[in-house]
């Protein structure tokens, strides 16, 4: 029993420091516009108030990735697609890994990005995710972004990672929750591909690369339902609360 307290005490403690983290202030961030606000607001009502504070901190890193100050802070430069990939991959992979099945309460679930920062956690899915769409919203154009599914071979599982395009002949760049530092596909060894896809197309992949056009994304029903409630804002209760 000592060791049940000692292991929900440890949660406990790694859970205030990790949104203490994420909520770090600083001094570069900009006032967030009421859509922002908004957007917070949605989600620290339905979840809590360590919600919010992900929220507020996952709404001020968008603003940081956009433009930079420059030595004067009098004009601002955009910031390269590199520095946004390394910046939303490290910020999503703070978050906890968590099966579907004690989270939500069902095999397999797709949330969105609302709902993964809500919630505080998820799978694989809900973190590439929440990395597409964010790199979405920086202006990261949709042709350079996929998500993958592979076969993690090391853990013997289905997995899922997002994929950057640099340009459309280049072995991609994979942002994983598995391993933390972003490389060529060429690189990842444990990972084998089977399919890829974004808003539109479906790929079947043969190689670390491009693959083979299969079609429209619409295929799957499962990122449908995902795309829809993330533009309708739709919110869902977990089985579970990883903040308490």
């Amino acid at each position: 029993m000592a060791s049940f307290f000692n292991v929900l005490c440890y949660s406990l403690i790694i859970g205030t420091l990790l949104t203490q983290r994420l909520v770090a202030s600083d001094e570069s961030r900009e006032p967030l516009t009421a859509i922002d606000r908004q957007n917070i607001d949605l989600i620290r009502q339905f979840y809590g108030e360590r919600a919010g504070k992900r929220a507020t901190a996952w709404r001020h890193l968008l603003h940081q990735l956009t433009h930079t100050h420059t030595a004067t802070r009098s004009d601002k430069k955009s910031v390269s697609e590199s520095t946004q990939l390394e910046g939303i991959n490290r910020f999503f992979n703070q978050l906890q890994f968590i099966d579907d099945d004690k989270l939500w309460g069902k095999k397999d679930y797709w949330a969105t990005p609302n709902e993964f920062i809500g919630v505080g956690g998820g799978d694989c899915e809900d973190f590439s995710i929440a990395k597409y769409f964010s790199l979405l919203s920086l202006g990261v154009d949709e042709e350079k972004l996929r998500l993958v599914y592979v076969k993690a071979l090391t853990l013997n599982q289905f997995h899922m990672v997002v994929a950057y395009y640099p340009h459309p002949a280049a072995v991609p760049l994979l942002l994983d929750n598995l391993d933390g530092e972003i490389k060529p596909a060429t690189e990842r060894l444990d990972l084998l591909p089977i399919y890829s896809f974004n808003g539109s197309q479906l790929w079947l992949m043969k190689q670390k690369g491009q693959g083979q056009l299969a079609g429209d994304a619409a295929k799957l029903s499962a990122w449908n339902d995902v795309r829809l409630r993330n533009n309708e804002q739709e919110l869902r209760r977990p089985a579970i609360n990883l903040d308490e």
